[in-house]
């Protein structure tokens, strides 16, 4: 467990986004390809793919830059963001991340397990608190570029999961997500997915 939060004051600590400065108004404009897949304002309707609106800025900002230079592997962006600027990026970054997520609901059966996990995590095998780096309610922390998972689609959170599980995934700072999803099993990986999709 101290390991786990040594590595995670690490990654606070060493996690440094290029930042322009995003406006909002005029990444609205350059978010039309966007939405067929992710809505207009980023509350996706497929359950395949994330919901952007509400997110961490400077996280979403990171996942874009890691998307473009090929650090995240994402089949059905290859290409969208090639012709793309850093200004460009953090306006788009800042239009999502200035809209409402719309929070969705927990599988009734799944919450009690998916609240336990998300708030005091498994001691027994290592697997931290969710609330260490996403909050109580699930909006991420900002400074640290730690994404807001509140109403995050249940089927992508548990994707992500799985890439990190996998190795698939690999963007995340000091492999934080990459050990902690290794330690779960995939029952704590549907419940606390399942929680995560009704989470405000």
């Amino acid at each position: 467990m101290k390991k786990v939060i040594v590595g995670m004051l690490v990654a606070i600590g060493s996690t440094s986004v290029a930042m322009a400065e995003g406006n909002a108004e005029a990444g609205k404009e350059l978010t039309t390809a966007c939405a067929a897949c992710h809505a207009a304002d980023g509350n996706s309707l497929a359950p395949s793919f994330p919901k952007l609106a509400g997110q961490q800025e400077k996280y979403l900002l990171k996942q874009l830059n890691d998307i473009k230079s090929g650090k995240r592997p994402v089949a059905q962006m290859t290409g969208q963001l090639d012709n793309l600027t850093p200004q460009n990026l953090a306006d788009i970054a800042a239009y999502f991340a200035s809209n409402s997520t719309v929070v969705g609901q927990a599988d009734p059966t799944l919450v009690e397990a998916g609240q336990a996990l998300y708030r005091t995590g498994n001691p027994k095998t290592g697997v931290p608190a969710c609330t260490a780096c996403h909050g109580p309610t699930g909006k991420g922390l900002g400074s640290a570029a730690f994404p807001g998972l509140s109403g995050q689609h249940a089927d992508y959170t548990k994707s992500q999961l799985k890439a990190f599980q996998s190795g698939a995934r690999e963007n995340d700072p000091s492999r934080i997500m990459r050990d902690i999803a290794f330690k779960m099993n995939d029952q704590e990986i549907e419940a606390v997915s399942s929680y995560i999709q009704g989470l405000y």
